[in-house]
């Protein structure tokens, strides 16, 4: 394939940004892990007497064996992705596909299903190493093999369900007029609405038990408290978290009558009744100080500006050939142009990622604020620092890993600004 001279420079900035924004990642990875393992044997001043020294050194050394499996897997990453673009990977498989099945609609979607199917089994290895070594390590697993690939089954065949008919209509659309991408957005903005409502009713309850919050002292709290926000849920959740993981959780999902608080089991077990509530005011807090809004007219807006972008990438033949594919210029690249966007677009998104991070940190700040002032700030301190101690969360992150990558706000942060100066200790 001979490459025409902006082909050539597309493959170059292409080529210097994944470079780019390798060494980025591992040069904070380097960082993060450094800097932890530089505090391991000193529990900061403001924890003493909280967070005991055993603890601080297992989240140190927790934090920094999932780092160092980070580095590797961006090195993998980055190795994979040069060989689907640069090297012809795609290329190749997109050739067999039209051998064998032509270059229809239904042979384009199934491109992109191969895609999709190849590139979970490339990642299988790093899930399995994740979760039955590292996360088993440190005691936080607690799924099996069985329970783990059926979860791998059911994901693969929902996701065949639910996104082949999204896909099939983008790609008919592609074939239409100049303005596809208009009409594609807006395909993929009722399809995202949809799913809010979908997602907590119908596809969650797949793969976890999620049971009303049962009667007592928790529940009791919890309504008075939306009560006090004047806040109507469609119910308080209770989740079998504890099915797959130690980790403890809690998170707001669903719009409309679909709206939901979720608490994992674990964090039940954790946590005492004033400690939940506070929990629970935090997530009525991102509802109210309009964080589900914001976020969801962000992605719609981002996504409106990338479908534009690649309605007018995928009509330029350097778009293809400088990332390793040559085109077909009578048509049929529709499928070439989705899996090209997917896999170049994050390489470059990786620089607003500090953006991004930023903007989510003073949301929790906000969300925190909201719930020191309809529950008790002590409680909603003495519950982050459970949380942090029992999920093994590193107290002395970098401040550059926090600034680039951190979307809640480091432990000592977040009790300042709840209003508890002497940290640990006035939590």
């Amino acid at each position: 394939m001979t490459l025409s001279r902006t082909s050539l420079l597309c493959s170059l900035v292409f080529a210097a940004a994944l470079l780019l924004s390798t060494a980025l990642r591992l040069w904070l990875g380097a960082r993060q892990i450094r800097h932890v393992q530089s505090h391991r044997d000193h529990v900061p001043e403001a924890f003493a007497g909280v967070i005991d020294l055993q603890a601080h050194r297992k989240a140190a050394d927790y934090t920094s064996a999932r780092q160092r499996v980070g580095l590797w897997h961006s090195l993998f990453s980055a190795a994979v992705l040069v060989g689907w673009t640069l090297f012809g990977g795609l290329q190749l498989l997109a050739r067999a596909n039209t051998s064998l099945f032509g270059d229809g609609l239904l042979a384009q979607l199934l491109l992109l299903g191969e895609f999709a199917l190849i590139g979970a089994l490339i990642d299988l290895p790093w899930e399995l190493w994740s979760t039955f070594r590292l996360e088993a390590r440190f005691g936080f697993n607690r799924s099996t093999p069985g329970l783990f690939f059926a979860d791998q089954a059911r994901g693969l065949l929902l996701g065949a369900l639910v996104m082949a008919p999204l896909a099939l209509l983008v790609l008919w659309l592609m074939r239409g007029s100049d303005w596809w991408w208009l009409w594609a957005w807006l395909a993929f903005a009722a399809f995202s609405l949809t799913m809010m409502v979908v997602f907590p009713t119908w596809i969650a309850p797949l793969f976890n038990r999620f049971e009303p919050l049962p009667e007592g002292e928790v529940k009791s709290r919890a309504q008075q408290l939306m009560q006090r926000c004047g806040f109507a849920l469609q119910g308080l959740y209770v989740m079998d978290g504890s099915r797959r993981s130690a980790h403890a959780n809690a998170y707001f999902t669903g719009i409309g009558s679909a709206r939901r608080v979720v608490l994992f089991d674990t964090l039940l077990g954790q946590l005492d009744a004033r400690q939940i509530e506070a929990v629970l005011a935090h997530e009525v807090g991102h509802y109210k100080r309009h964080h589900i809004q914001q976020r969801l007219l962000l992605t719609l807006g981002l996504s409106l500006a990338g479908f534009a972008l690649l309605g007018w990438l995928a009509s330029r033949v350097w778009f293809y050939t400088g990332l390793g594919f040559e085109p077909d210029l009578l048509g049929g690249n529709q499928a070439a142009a989705l899996i090209l966007f997917s896999l170049a677009l994050p390489v470059f998104g990786v620089f607003v990622t500090p953006l991004s991070a930023s903007w989510s940190r003073r949301h929790e700040f906000e969300a925190d604020a909201y719930a020191a002032s309809h529950s008790d700030a002590r409680a909603l301190g003495s519950a982050l620092l459970r949380m942090y101690r029992d999920n093994a969360s590193t107290l002395t992150p970098d401040p550059w890993f926090v600034r680039f990558y951190y979307s809640h706000p480091p432990a000592l942060q977040r009790l300042a600004r709840l209003g508890l100066p002497e940290g640990a200790a006035a939590a």
